[in-house]
């Protein structure tokens, strides 16, 4: 277990909302149905009615200060079925990477595969008391794009498993791109962490709001804080 999975949940029932459309920029189309995720009728565009009111918060923020740019949603809402789907799909792909046959792995390896891809992905989890953070609506991959609607450069690419990835990687480097990176994800910090988001430690990308993982946070942030999470999974019948 990681260790905001140990967060009680007290589910708040807050229904999933929509993601505007042209307020936010959408990735489309949409990165994990194009590999086959099994979203059937659901949307990955959704979010609690409370994560979907402060996200619009930091979309004010960003306009106030860069007019013309978005906020542009990767991801948000992911049935579990989709969690394992895509867990399966990058232990296939990191396999393939490295040349390795998945069915000749050894235990191993299977067990090195598989600690790489969670570190970056959650466990697909059915124990209501476990939910991965994005099947409860709380938590939502972003980027920026600017007043063009070109995407703002950040480094790596959303999903990349690699130390690129992690939101500080480029912070101490003299070289000017790289600067440029870590500027553009502090600005991207900066608007969802005043917006009362919280950080994924190891990814750029990934905010959360009012489930484990953000309450968890709350508490490392404020050790003196008492904090629950409201949002568990959704959606599953």
């Amino acid at each position: 277990m990681k260790p905001y999975q140990h967060i009680a949940i007290v589910e708040c029932g807050e229904p999933l909302l929509p993601i505007p459309e042209p307020l936010f920029s959408l990735v489309s189309p949409h990165p994990y149905t194009t590999v086959g995720a099994p979203y059937g009728e659901k949307s990955p565009f959704y979010l609690r009615e409370g994560v979907l009111k402060h996200l619009i918060e930091a979309q004010a923020l960003l306009q106030k200060e860069f007019p013309g740019w978005r906020i542009q949603v990767f991801d948000a809402y992911r049935p579990i079925a989709v969690q394992q789907y895509m867990v399966d799909h990058t232990f296939r792909d990191v396999a393939q990477s490295k040349g390795l046959s998945l069915g000749r792995l050894t235990e191993s390896e299977r067990e090195s595969l598989l600690e790489l891809v969670y570190e970056f992905w959650a466990v697909p989890s059915l124990n209501p008391a476990t939910p991965p953070p994005h099947s409860t609506g709380g938590a939502i991959d972003v980027t920026l794009v600017d007043e063009f609607g070109q995407a703002v450069a950040m480094g790596s690419p959303i999903d990349e498993l690699s130390p690129r990835s992690y939101p500080d990687h480029f912070a101490t480097s003299i070289d000017f791109r790289d600067r440029s990176f870590h500027e553009h994800r502090q600005r991207l910090r900066s608007i969802m962490l005043t917006a009362g988001f919280q950080q994924h430690p190891n990814e750029w990308w990934h905010f959360c709001l009012g489930d484990q993982m953000w309450a968890w946070l709350t508490m490392q942030a404020n050790p003196d804080a008492k904090v629950t999470a409201r949002y568990g999974a959704v959606g599953e019948g």
